[in-house]
């Protein structure tokens, strides 16, 4: 299996290991398999016996085929062991009706990049040595809250690299800001930025096409890559939890053989819902896709008019990690569907102009498989509350986006498919948005709401959040988003 641009760069391919370790493509787009594996309903049930471990070698495998399956197998063993992933690493309960919760936060971080974030390290670590690298790796991440924590845990101390994360300083919970102020670690550094998650992506982005500043880095024994979802190591291994979440609901008999399913997924970067449209171009029966965005509902109004438009106001939410106008992995669907050429020339025109629009017969594409819902604060409130009282379920501000927006598509729809909604977070990563919306008010200090959301409702606090809490800080940094460049040199080069 080789990988290309989503630009037209890289042509004859590349490995995967090379994808892997670089990151982003020489031309600034993103690396894509040449071919997407197929597999069928025998496939299917010859995974349903094996465990999330060994589904997830022998999905992986698929791809990564400069990765032998022993090697793979021993990444998903380490990277989801029982210890870490409690109870298990992808769960499915009943949500009523006809309605499934896959929960994908019972990692580490209490956040469903952790699916990724455990294994890619190891990936990438693999990739250095399959690619023959020297040069220790520089990972760099732009965060709106889960994916710093999750790559910071995840590449903590491993060999040969460091890993730096810009978040915004005031875009992010005061839990998820204290996960990442006192991460452990000696190849670790965390910065918080004065702007939005845009304005850290954008930087990063930035840093990323500066051919002056990595040649600086690479006479100083440092190259740059990244944890974000722009990287496939990160992608892929999502496309797993999918299939295996099928062959739960078939195992447990919630579905049929070959039935159809549909999925909502919560979502602002476009990396999750797009390994799900994987899963279903490989074969898995997925229907619709359904994409549920917050108040910043670019996404909603891309897929209901074919206009991708930047230029609009930004909106600081209770659903902090979906608070994105840049959505980077629509680029991939881009390409996907529509190839290399169209895909570069919207990008140009997003980057000229902050916006794009799709005639129609490229738009139909996108529909055939993709609606968008967006869900405003009150409803958010609503949401929680609502199934809280009548399922009791406390989901957190980001699961609601998604419970919401699957019920009304059900409801629009009339669909009869079983709907499979994702959940992203802990309630507790947003205690105090949650208090809220069950009880109309909450502490003024958001660390003390997840003690008071204990007490109200007698769920636990997950173990890995309390222990953030009760450490003291030990980055606090913060700078001007424009500083971006010269604190990672600083760190990179001493």
């Amino acid at each position: 299996m080789k990988y290309v641009s989503t630009r037209g760069a890289h042509k004859d391919g590349v490995s995967a290991a090379y994808a892997i370790k670089t990151g982003l493509a020489s031309d600034g787009g993103l690396f894509m398999p040449e071919e997407i594996p197929q597999i069928d309903g025998e496939y299917i049930k010859a995974l349903i016996p094996l465990s999330y471990q060994e589904r997830a070698a022998k999905i992986l495998s698929l791809f990564l085929t400069d990765y032998t399956y022993d090697e793979l197998l021993e990444d998903a063993s380490g990277a989801y062991a029982a210890d870490k992933f409690i109870p298990s690493p992808a769960p499915i309960t009943s949500l009523g009706g006809n309605k499934y919760m896959l929960e994908l936060w019972h990692g580490p971080t209490s956040a469903f990049k952790d699916m990724a974030l455990q294994i890619m390290p190891r990936l990438f670590s693999r990739a250095l040595k399959k690619t023959g690298e020297k040069r220790e790796a520089l990972i760099l991440v732009a965060t709106s809250g889960d994916t710093g924590k999750a790559a910071l845990e995840g590449y903590r101390d491993v060999e040969g690299t460091k890993i730096k994360v810009f978040y915004p300083i005031d875009g992010v919970s005061r839990v998820q800001k204290m996960q990442m102020q006192t991460q452990e670690g000696k190849n670790v550094s965390v910065v918080g930025i004065k702007g939005n998650f845009d304005d850290a992506q954008t930087g990063v982005k930035k840093i990323f096409s500066d051919a002056d500043f990595a040649e600086k880095l690479d006479l100083g024994g440092v190259f740059l890559s990244s944890a974000n979802s722009i990287n496939w190591g990160r992608l892929v291994p999502q496309i797993v939890y999918y299939i295996s979440a099928y062959c739960d609901l078939l195992r447990d008999g919630a579905i049929s053989e070959g039935e159809k399913i549909d999925v909502c997924v919560p979502t602002g970067n476009f990396g999750n819902i797009f390994a799900a449209y994987i899963a279903k171009l490989m074969g898995a029966p997925i229907d619709k896709l359904v994409c549920a965005s917050n108040k910043n509902n670019i996404l909603t109004d891309f897929l209901r008019s074919g206009v991708y438009d930047r230029n609009r106001d930004f909106y600081t939410t209770m659903s902090p990690s979906m608070d994105i106008l840049i959505s980077s992995n629509l680029e991939r669907l881009l390409y996907v569907l529509l190839g290399h050429e169209k895909c570069a020339e919207y990008m140009r025109k997003l980057a000229a102009e902050g916006k794009y629009a799709l005639p129609e017969d490229d738009f139909a594409k996108v529909k055939e498989s993709f609606v968008g819902y967006f869900t405003d604060e009150e409803e958010c409130k609503a949401t929680v509350k609502a199934t809280y009282e009548k399922e009791n379920r406390l989901i957190d501000t980001h699961t609601a986006i998604a419970v919401s927006a699957a019920e009304r598509y059900m409801s629009d729809s009339e669909a009869k498919s079983k709907m499979l909604v994702v959940s992203t977070a802990s309630p507790y990563k947003f205690a105090g948005d949650v208090l809220l919306s069950l009880s109309g008010a909450k502490p003024e200090d958001d660390l003390l709401a997840l003690r008071a959301l204990e007490d109200r409702t007698g769920v636990e606090i997950p173990a890995p959040l309390a222990y953030a809490i009760s450490r003291t800080p030990i980055y606090t940094d913060v700078i001007e988003k424009d500083d971006m460049a010269s604190s990672v040199s600083e760190f990179a080069l001493g």
